[in-house]
């Protein structure tokens, strides 16, 4: 059996869907706040800040609800804690797309610190800076986030682990070379990874139309999108495209009702 993780597009997607999502919660307390841009670094003062807003105790009230969503564990006994400090979490870099000089393949978009319930059950916190400081923008089931970056640091050590949230692919780059580290990426530049300029034409291809500012994006486009000609591709029946943006800051945005908790789902086929 091949585990195939059906994750979010991306966080605006998430933030923007969670409405009609079963497992939404809003973290009482907490109003929504208006993004602002993500540092560029996240240093010791900014894990600590963004561990702090996962230990919270209403952070860890609403994680109590989502871990009981399903009724796996009652919300009185899930007894949620923080494992670990939180890490960084990369995105492919719009300016990188664009061909911007010296722009970095990836950019940080928001924190994750991993949540672990008393029945085994794990989530990624989603924490971004705000205008109300570090706050959480999204919970989301799995440990994605922190796996890729441990399989991401023995495969390539030193190197940016990124995510390319229009296809849910995660790689590793380092040098001149971008590595695939799970079956989507495999899927985006084979097995044995490609170039950093190889990566780049094809994410400008991909994706250089549909940037902040372009037609595309004042259409009002949105949504996730896969490799055209792939399923969900832009163009596809009832397929939406994708405006290449921030995450987290675009989850704060759209979360209106405030703090959202949004499940993500495993589907595991043969």
């Amino acid at each position: 059996m091949t585990a195939m993780t059906v994750r979010a597009a991306a966080a605006a997607v998430l933030a923007a869907t969670a409405a009609a999502t079963a497992g939404v919660l809003a973290l009482g307390g907490q109003a929504a706040a208006a993004p602002v841009p993500q540092p560029p670094a996240a240093t010791a003062e900014i894990r600590a800040a963004a561990g702090q807003a996962a230990a919270a105790p209403d952070t860890l009230a609403t994680l109590s609800r989502f871990f009981a969503r399903e009724g796996k564990v009652s919300p009185s006994a899930a007894q949620p804690r923080i494992e670990g400090e939180a890490i960084p979490v990369n995105h492919l870099s719009p300016d990188f797309v664009a061909g911007k000089a010296g722009a970095p393949v990836a950019r940080l978009e928001f924190l994750a610190s991993k949540a672990v319930s008393s029945d085994g059950q794990q989530a990624a916190l989603w924490t971004a800076r705000t205008e109300a400081g570090w706050q959480v923008v999204n919970i989301a089931t799995g440990d994605d986030e922190f796996r890729y970056a441990q399989e991401g640091a023995a495969k390539l050590p030193g190197g940016t682990v990124f995510r390319e949230p229009q296809i849910d692919a995660w790689y590793v780059a380092g040098g001149n070379r971008v590595l695939p580290l799970d079956e989507d990426a495999v899927r985006a530049v084979g097995a044995g990874g490609t170039s950093l300029a190889g990566y780049r034409a094809r994410v400008t291809k991909a994706y250089g139309d549909k940037l902040p500012g372009s037609a595309y994006a004042e259409g009002g486009m949105a949504g996730g999108f896969a490799e055209p000609g792939a399923p969900g591709a832009p163009g596809a029946p009832g397929a939406p495209g994708a405006v290449i943006a921030g995450g987290a800051a675009g989850a704060v945005a759209l979360a209106a009702g405030g703090v959202v908790a949004v499940r993500r789902r495993r589907a595991v086929e043969a």
